[in-house]
C-alpha cells in the first residue's frame, strides 16, 4: 500500500520506536493520528514532523473504556482511516515470583486485550482497502525467561493477528504482525542493557526498527521478524523447542542475575 496521504492511527506515539515510527511514516506523507498519555510530549512530536499540521493527537489511556470510546467518535468525526497501528505496549523484566498480579495485569491488558478491543473499535471505520499492523516481539515467537507474561503477551498478539487475517480475508482488510528484537530506546531500564550487553546480544536502533516497519507496512507483509539469528530461532523453536531450551539454560544464571539488579525494572511504550 502507498502511503502518501494515507490517514493512520499509531498508539503508543510517544514511546521510543513509536516517535520513530511518526517521523518515518511523515516522511512518507501520511497523516497521522498521534495516541499517547501525554498530551504534551505528543504535540511536541507533532511539531517535529513534516507537515505538523497534517497531524492530530489525541491523549488518554487505552486500558479505559471511557477514553477508547472518546478515541473512536475521534476518529469517526474524521472520516475513518486507512490503517491502525497497534503498537502502545509494556513490558517488565522480571522472575514472575517477583511480579505482582498488577504489574502482570498491566502488560497483559495493554499488550493484548488494548489491541484486541481497539481493533474491534476501528474496523467499522477502517476504509477498505485497510491495514492492521500489529507491533509484536522476537518473544512473540521464543518463550525466554524473565519475559514470562511478556511473551504471553506477545504469543497471544501472533495468534490474534493471523486469526484475524484470516477471519478478513474477504475484506479488503489485510493484518500483519511485525517482530522486532531487541530496540535501543530511552525507556530500556538498566538492568536489560547490561543483560544484552552481557549475552552480547545485538539492539536495534528505534530507527532502523521504524524503517524497517513502515517498509513491511508498505509491502503488507503477513509477518516479518526483525534481526539475525533471532528469526531462525524462532523457527528452531517452532520445529525443535529443546534445542533452544538447551541453548537458553546454558545462559539461564546470567539472565536471572541481572533480573534482580533493579527493583522496578520496566518500560513501557
Amino acid at each position: 500500500m502507498k502511503l502518501k496521504g494515507k490517514r493512520i492511527l499509531l498508539t503508543g506515539a510517544s514511546g521510543g520506536i513509536g516517535r520513530a515510527l511518526s517521523m518515518e511514516l511523515a516522511n512518507h506523507e501520511a497523516s497521522l493520528f498521534l495516541h499517547g498519555r501525554d498530551v504534551k510530549v505528543l504535540d511536541s512530536i507533532r511539531r517535529t514532523l513534516p507537515y505538523p499540521e497534517r497531524h492530530q493527537i489525541i491523549d488518554g489511556d487505552l486500558g479505559s473504556v471511557k477514553d477508547r470510546v472518546l478515541l473512536q467518535s475521534v476518529i469517526a468525526r474524521n472520516g475513518g482511516i486507512d490503517i491502525l497501528i497497534n503498537n502502545a505496549g509494556t513490558c517488565r523484566f522480571a522472575w514472575l515470583k517477583d511480579q505482582s498480579e498488577d504489574h502482570i495485569a498491566e502488560q497483559l491488558s495493554l499488550n493484548i486485550q488494548v489491541p484486541v478491543l481497539l481493533s474491534r473499535a476501528m474496523l467499522p471505520y477502517l476504509n477498505n482497502p485497510g491495514i492492521i499492523m500489529n507491533i509484536g516481539s522476537s518473544f512473540g515467537g521464543i518463550g525466554y525467561p524473565g519475559y514470562s507474561i511478556y511473551c504471553a503477551s506477545k504469543f497471544a498478539l501472533r495468534g490474534f493477528s493471523e486469526a484475524l487475517g484470516r477471519e478478513l480475508a474477504s475484506t479488503g482488510i489485510n493484518v500483519l504482525y511485525f517482530a522486532p528484537r531487541a530496540t535501543r530506546t530511552p525507556l530500556n531500564t538498566a538492568s536489560v542493557n547490561a543483560l544484552n550487553s552481557a549475552l552480547g546480544n545485538r539492539v536495534d536502533s528505534a530507527e532502523w526498527v521504524a524503517q524497517q516497519a513502515v517498509l513491511a507496512l508498505s509491502k503488507e507483509h503477513k509477518r516479518l521478524w526483525l534481526g539475525w539469528p533471532e528469526k531462525i530461532f524462532v523457527k528452531i523453536n517452532a520445529l525443535f523447542p529443546h534445542v533452544v531450551d538447551n541453548a537458553i539454560a546454558k545462559k539461564l544464571n546470567v539472565i536471572e542475575q541481572h533480573s534482580h539488579d533493579l527493583p522496578d525494572n520496566e518500560h513501557s511504550s
